[in-house]
């Protein structure tokens, strides 16, 4: 019993109960402030979704879902790695970059831990999907969906939440618009989180940190690894959430708009999203050292060092 004191397990003890007791304190209060008759008035008039500009554009295109199944899979191996270098004591991989003239600097190759070698190329693929995101979003119009365009937003994020947190839930057409709680949502997790991922992660890049080191008194390296790792608890938290959100408010139909860019509910889209889970697993299997060493060779030298 002692040993299990001293584990850091023995939180768990109070943290989950506390949790629930809060989860249905939250409940409660939302339920009876929905019953207010002023309350309930407000949520009528701002039922929750905002007002999108005239002309926006309905329903998910193709390159959308398989943007939604490249960005959830870069980012999947990027929390793994990342997660693995916070908590890496001693490591015994190295990468060091050919030096064979197609990259010619006055500096000698830095050399990378094979986890910060996978770590590092996985964020260039995903900053790279990332942009042509971005100038697809923008070229179809698909931006409207992402970007609040009216003061409204914020009512309508208000009262989705509270209907969020009464359980009973805001019922919108994703295929249409999103609840403006989504909308603000997405808007930070694509212009703000990610954003601030990609620069935080160049500066405390190995590659990148001896250039920015002027930059210290401004934002110091230990704030800027602490937001670094907030930030990747945004992506982890959005990520549970919108997963259990996508299957407790229709899963059927809203995985058949993401992933087969369909407007019905049919069994396509679920089937696409499990082999993209297939896919997902497969590379997180993959990803061990042995693997990771024959790629990384390819473009590199590896050593491996004894503890």
């Amino acid at each position: 019993m002692t040993g299990f004191r001293q584990s850091r397990w023995f939180a768990l003890v109070w943290v989950v109960p506390a949790a629930l007791v809060l989860a249905v304190a939250v409940v409660v209060v939302a339920r009876w402030l929905r019953e207010m008759p002023d309350v309930a008035a407000w949520v009528a008039q701002y039922p929750g979704q905002s007002t999108l500009p005239d002309g926006a554009p309905v329903g998910i295109p193709a390159w959308v879902g398989w943007q939604h199944f490249l960005n959830s899979f870069f980012l999947l191996l990027i929390v793994r790695t990342g997660w693995q270098l916070r908590t890496q004591k001693r490591p015994t991989v190295f990468w060091t970059r050919k030096n064979d003239g197609l990259i010619r600097t006055k500096n000698p190759p830095t050399r990378l831990t094979l986890t910060s070698w996978f770590h590092l190329s996985l964020d260039a693929v995903w900053v790279l999907n990332g942009v042509v995101f971005v100038v697809l979003l923008f070229a179809t119009g698909q931006w409207v969906r992402l970007v609040p365009t009216h003061w409204d937003v914020i009512p309508n994020a208000i009262s989705a939440g509270l209907q969020y947190a009464s359980l009973e839930w805001p019922v919108e057409n994703s295929w249409v618009n999103y609840n403006a709680l989504q909308l603000l949502t997405y808007f930070v997790t694509v212009f703000i989180a990610a954003p601030l991922a990609i620069v935080t992660g160049l500066r405390l890049s190995p590659l990148w940190s001896a250039r920015f080191r002027r930059f210290d008194r401004i934002v110091p390296f230990a704030v800027t690894k602490k937001v670094h790792f907030w930030v990747m608890l945004w992506f982890v938290g959005f990520t549970i959430v919108h997963v259990f959100l996508v299957f407790t408010t229709g899963a059927l139909r809203n995985l058949s708009h993401m992933y087969a860019s369909s407007e019905d509910a049919g069994w396509l889209g679920f089937a696409i999203f499990c082999v993209s889970l297939v896919v997902m697993i497969v590379a997180w299997v993959a990803a061990r050292p042995s693997v990771l060493k024959a790629i990384a060779s390819l473009g590199g030298t590896v050593i491996s060092r004894e503890r």
